[in-house]
């Protein structure tokens, strides 16, 4: 999904927050592919753990146990879909290191244990990853979103968004004109189990703050010339094979200006 702002103004309003989570240096190559380019990813680097993993997942802890309704969006008909993904998430982070799975809990690289509830899909996987997890589902000749745990918006609001389909949530977005929306909606009629792609943003930002959700009717902010953030997402587009549905996951990094030089040296996968 098109990202439009480039610099919130203090919006973010993250529950008990100290100071802005930044990372040093993106866990990804930046020379890679951006909107609307895509390119394939290795199925086993899905799921990242950057430096940053411990405050962001508090965070996401935080905002999903105080803000429940401004992150979290399940149509009740997308929870198979739902439930799918996270059995895929769990199947993903076996093994992985920092990750250990026991009678119904997940334990996470920062020590958390985390209640495997299947019966609350998309906020058990909002507590497992740094990502945001979106599901688009096809409905009629276009992918819809049905569920969502979106903990790190920027600039866009999940209730505004939820059950839209794909060219009614890039509406604001002046560069999402026709032809991008059709091959955007290619993309993921296209996507294959198993052949996953990602690509990725940066833009500079006033506000550090992770969660900055912003509706379509708000003023677009555009950063200072001396803007002192850089926000970078790094998108990746996932088909479940049995249900069809396409994941849309997101991981967020913030840097400071002055470590921009970092930006594209390689960090740790999940």
């Amino acid at each position: 999904m098109a990202r439009q702002a480039q610099g919130a103004t203090g919006q973010g309003d993250e529950p008990a927050r100290d100071g802005p989570i930044l990372q040093r240096a993106l866990p990804f190559d930046t020379t890679a592919a951006r909107l609307p380019g895509t390119a394939p990813l290795d199925p086993a680097e899905w799921l990242l753990v950057d430096e940053a993993f411990a405050a962001q997942m508090a965070l996401r802890d935080r905002l999903i146990a105080a803000r429940r309704d401004a992150v979290i969006r399940l149509d009740p008909a997308a929870r198979p879909a739902a439930e799918e993904l996270l059995d895929m998430v769990l199947t993903h982070l076996d093994g992985r290191p920092g990750y250990r799975r026991d009678k119904g809990h997940v334990l996470r690289p920062d020590g958390v244990s985390v209640p495997l509830d299947r019966g609350d899909p998309m906020a058990t996987l909002g507590r497992l990853a740094q990502e945001d997890f979106c599901l688009m589902e096809k409905r009629g000749t276009e992918h819809v979103l049905t569920s969502a745990v979106l903990c790190f918006p920027a600039s866009w609001t999940l209730s505004e968004k939820f059950l839209r389909p794909l060219v009614r949530i890039h509406a604001p977005v002046e560069e999402y004109d026709a032809p991008l929306a059709r091959r955007v909606q290619r993309l993921f009629d296209g996507v294959q189990p198993g052949r996953p792609l990602w690509r990725h943003n940066l833009l500079p930002y006033d506000d550090p703050a992770l969660f900055q959700p912003r509706r379509e009717s708000d003023a677009r902010p555009v950063a200072s010339a001396g803007a002192g953030y850089l926000r970078a997402e790094r998108q990746c587009v996932v088909r479940l094979p049995a249900t069809r549905a396409v994941a849309f996951t997101i991981h967020t990094c913030v840097l400071a200006r002055s470590a921009s030089e970092e930006a594209g040296k390689t960090g740790h996968h999940a």
